[in-house]
């Protein structure tokens, strides 16, 4: 017999592996796009608790995209509110002139409000 066939009803082609054909099975082709930290992140959140989402899109082809849109989103979303916040706490460049430490501190605390705010609002959902 061959050591591959086409089977015209499912339209897939079978190799033979030791006794048995197993069907060849390869997922789409998927352009590369560098993923950052908040896709990275989100990632490992839909590998852990969302299976059959990151199944869906690894199988269609479309992870990479979504990681990508994910990590976009989540970047503009944290300068964004960071820029909010310290306007809003009035850290400002004069305050960083005056007194760096006083701004370091502030600055360091907002940036980490921030990111339980985009973690919760984008990553871990």
């Amino acid at each position: 017999m061959e050591n591959r066939i086409y089977d015209e009803s499912n339209g897939l082609w079978y190799a033979k592996k030791g006794d048995y054909y197993l069907p060849e099975l390869a997922l789409p082709s998927e352009k590369e796009m560098p993923i950052g930290l908040w896709g990275q992140k989100h990632l490992q959140y839909l590998k852990e608790y969302k299976q059959f989402v990151y199944l869906n899109l690894l199988t269609s082809g479309r992870l990479n995209e979504y990681l990508t849109s994910v990590n976009e989103q989540a970047e503009d979303m944290f300068f964004r509110l960071v820029k909010e916040y310290a306007d809003r706490q009035g850290v400002t460049e004069q305050l960083k002139a005056e007194n760096q430490l006083l701004w370091v501190q502030k600055m360091n605390n907002i940036q980490a409000c921030v990111r339980e705010v985009v973690n919760s609002e984008m990553i871990y959902i």
